[in-house]
């Protein structure tokens, strides 16, 4: 048989299998059976934390009952809810399945405001017959009827999993895309679901914030400050390694400013998320560094009588900008939950900057040892008694 012949069998082999495939991923949720002999019309698989929606709704009544399924962590809680107004947590009227010992659950209501849970209270709905249990599967299932404003069609649906300990619910995941993401509409005559994707916007950003300032502060600066320690002590590498000095630094800092601004702008998205150790630290590091371009303006001639003072100021707020900075990156590495492998990499770039360090700090101490021997030599061959000016 000639290949054309055999593409167009393959072609329409496939072609009549996709229509199964589509049938069978669309049937996941309909498979599924509820205890009390709870019966719903329609279901969907929702695209985020392997979750799935299935309801019934009464439109002359404007009533909603649903059944909402997701996996939590380790005895951890689910929740679903509407939101009136947007995409988003805040203003979402939740329904919260919380664990309450012996592998069953209850459900609590929260309105809430901002994007702090708050306290258990009635929804803006009129809900009813609330219950949740745990499935054969592991995923928790919350039931539940709601009660409509007339005409809805389309809602704005919320889900999500998070940890629960001492009795408290603890805040989900800040940091995955499976949680950031579970939100979408919801027609409710239709069955049509569309996922937002403002999450993964906000993951990219915070993933941008993390290099940026991992290259600025972490990188550029630390390189800098070994270009002005070491070098200065080669005759033939000045001024070359104050060029150099001074190129790292000031690209550092216009890099970590942009770094340090985008992370603002995540604090200004993220009201009610705060980590307040690695905001601190990176105030202080753009206040310091911000410091250091200003006194670059005030450096006195090297022959000043301030020059020294100037050289003790400039080298201690230098070296502590580096410190502070490693230091709030791995704060920041361990907030974004990044993979290992980045952690390592940083590791191993800031290892190899510290032996670069080590070996140099040998090799200058033993050339600037070697010209005070000389100077030395110099100076008994004058016989004056008096050490020189220079020195």
């Amino acid at each position: 048989m000639s290949f054309p012949r055999l593409l167009v069998l393959f072609l329409l082999a496939a072609a009549v299998a996709a229509p199964p495939r589509r049938a069978a991923a669309a049937a996941a949720c309909a498979a599924e059976r509820f205890s009390g002999n709870r019966v719903f019309a329609t279901c969907v698989d929702l695209p985020h934390l392997s979750a799935s929606l299935h309801w019934t709704y009464d439109t002359a009544a404007s009533s909603l009952s649903v059944a909402f399924l997701a996996a939590p962590p380790s005895s951890g809680w689910v929740a679903w809810g509407l939101n009136p107004t947007a995409e988003s947590m805040s203003g979402t009227q939740a329904l919260i399945a919380v664990p309450k010992g012996g592998g069953a659950y209850e459900v609590q209501t929260y309105g809430i405001s901002g994007y702090s849970l708050g306290s258990p209270g009635p929804l803006s709905y009129p809900t009813s017959d609330l219950a949740a249990e745990l499935g054969g599967d592991g995923r928790v299932r919350i039931f539940g009827t709601l009660k409509l404003q007339n005409g809805t069609g389309e809602v704005n649906q919320v889900w999500q999993v998070g940890p629960f300990s001492g009795g408290a619910i603890g805040t989900h995941s800040t940091t995955n895309a499976e949680n950031l993401n579970s939100k979408g509409k919801l027609n409710l005559l239709t069955g049509a679901s569309t996922a937002a994707s403002g999450g993964s916007s906000v993951l990219r950003k915070r993933n941008t914030h993390g290099v940026l300032n991992a290259v600025s502060w972490g990188l550029l600066l630390p390189m800098g400050a070994i270009f002005a320690r070491y070098l200065k002590t080669f005759k033939s590498a000045d001024p070359a390694w104050f060029y150099l000095h001074v190129a790292c630094q000031l690209i550092g800092y216009g890099v970590g400013v942009s770094g340090w601004a985008t992370g603002i702008h995540l604090g200004n998205m993220s009201k009610g998320i705060t980590y307040s150790v690695h905001r601190n630290i990176g105030i202080a590091v753009f206040a310091l560094g911000t410091l250091q371009i200003f006194a670059l303006f005030l450096r006195p001639k090297k022959d000043h009588k301030y020059r020294f003072y100037w050289n003790i100021y400039h080298h201690s707020i230098g070296y502590t900008i580096i410190i502070l900075g490693v230091i709030n990156i791995f704060k920041g590495m361990s907030i974004l939950s990044v993979d290992q492998k980045w952690k390592t990499a940083y590791i191993i770039a800031i290892c190899i900057l510290g032996a670069i360090a080590l070996i140099l700090e040998v090799v200058t101490w033993g050339i600037v040892l070697k010209r005070r021997k000389e100077d030395s030599k110099t100076y008994n061959g004058n016989g004056n008694g008096h050490l020189p000016v220079s020195m």
